[in-house]
């Protein structure tokens, strides 16, 4: 979806006081987002993100509810305009400084103590794409490199479903990076809820842990992540086993690019050969 058929949607939409020319792009992906006045409004890519638009507007409602600083809902029921889903949502005030890792701890103990809601959640499924970035990487990548990752990816499968958790169970983001807290005068708030899931709440503290490792993360940084939520997830034994499964799943997004990106390929041949050798101190590059 380029921004032209989104502005179109977004038009025909009519959500907007304003004429739709007028709103802000501030995001062009999976989602395009825009800006006018005090609404965001997002348009999904086609209608099979209809479901998760309407998830992620019942996860707003109900993190509402429990007091959670999060995005608001402007609308609880999502619009399919010209088969493509439109949702809106409160604009947030302009952030008063960027958004720390003790911010996102901070949020994280709130959401991890919230019992599941009264509708289904997903688990956390972050080995569901493998195959299909794989498969859009296609002879861009070294088939034995391909091969390596999907025996990588059952194999890190089946030792997280036998984990033992030493935390709760429960509500998680999913994508719990300082980039999805927004610090407005109010303080923190969550935004981008679409990932949220039920599932072992050190999914959300472990990639913290790997951003220290692999992505350049000042361990001061990390330190006052841990300190403000209260336990490192490090000292787990089934941290390896949740680093796995995300570098396994991190390494193969950023295959799909690799055909028509050099930086992409070169990305992955890094990540993958660090994972050959077994060695957790390569730095990665976000992409």
């Amino acid at each position: 979806m380029d921004e032209a058929t989104a502005r179109e949607v977004l038009a025909a939409a009519g959500v907007l006081p304003r004429p739709a020319g007028d709103a802000r792009l501030l995001a062009l992906g999976e989602n395009a987002v825009f800006a006018a006045g005090d609404l965001v409004v997002k348009v999904g890519r086609d209608a099979e993100l209809l479901d998760r638009a309407r998830r992620e507007l019942d996860i707003a409602v109900w993190l509402a509810e429990k007091g959670v600083p999060a995005v608001r809902a402007a609308d609880p029921r999502p619009l399919l305009v010209d088969g493509h889903p439109v949702t809106l949502w409160h604009r947030l005030p302009d952030p008063v400084r960027p958004a720390e890792p003790r911010d996102l701890a901070g949020l994280l103990r709130i959401v991890h103590a919230l019992p599941s809601p009264s509708f289904d959640l997903p688990p956390r499924e972050l080995l569901g794409g493998v195959e299909r970035w794989l498969r859009l990487a296609g002879d861009a990548i070294d088939p034995e490199d391909a091969a390596y990752l999907r025996e990588r990816r059952d194999g890190f499968a089946a030792a997280a479903a036998a984990l033992t958790p030493h935390l709760p169970p429960g509500p998680i983001h999913g994508d719990a990076l300082p980039r999805n807290v927004h610090v407005g005068p109010d303080g923190p708030v969550l935004v981008d809820l679409e990932t949220f899931a039920v599932d072992l709440r050190e999914h959300d503290l472990v990639v913290m842990a790997l951003t220290r490792d692999r992505y350049g993360l000042p361990a001061e940084a990390y330190d006052s992540f841990t300190r403000t939520y209260g336990w490192d997830v490090r000292g787990w034994e089934g941290c390896s086993v949740l680093r796995g499964v995300r570098e396994t799943a991190s390494c193969a997004w950023v295959a799909q690019h690799a055909p028509s990106n050099p930086k992409a390929l070169a990305e992955f041949e890094r990540r993958v050969a660090s994972l050959r050798d077994g060695d957790e101190t390569v730095r990665w590059y976000s992409f």
